[in-house]
């Protein structure tokens, strides 16, 4: 089992940054994919980012491309996302996610096993 904490959201107005941090404590989080997913009320959880165990390759929804960051920090066990040019339609809880497995584009929630509850990122015009 691998617990995931999300933290950094809060709320935000629209043109502002904002960076959001996953921290997932354990000895495997290095071999991990992680990913960033977002859900809005009354819609599905949309893909945000990906990003591979090592660092070399991300890969982003085309939505958040060219706003957002994915990185992370295999030393501290941390996955973040820095958001920024935030838009009103970015507002939405935003959840991480660990795939042990690190088959397919890592772009569905179905290929992640463990998730975080969750930060909510709210962005006001």
């Amino acid at each position: 089992q691998v617990q995931l904490v999300e933290s950094g959201g809060g709320l935000v107005q629209a043109g502002d940054s904002l960076r959001l941090s996953c921290a997932a404590p354990g000895r495997t989080f290095s071999s991990y994919r992680m990913g960033w997913f977002r859900q809005a009320p009354g819609k599905e959880r949309q893909f945000v980012a990906t990003i591979t165990s090592t660092g070399d390759n991300t890969d982003y929804a085309d939505s958040v491309k060219g706003r957002f960051t994915i990185s992370r920090d295999n030393a501290k066990n941390t996955v973040y996302l820095q958001m920024s040019t935030l838009k009103p339609e970015d507002t939405a809880v935003y959840s991480c996610a660990a795939d042990p497995d690190r088959v397919g584009n890592g772009r569905y929630p179905f290929y992640y096993n463990f998730w975080g509850r969750g930060t909510q990122v709210t962005v006001s015009s």
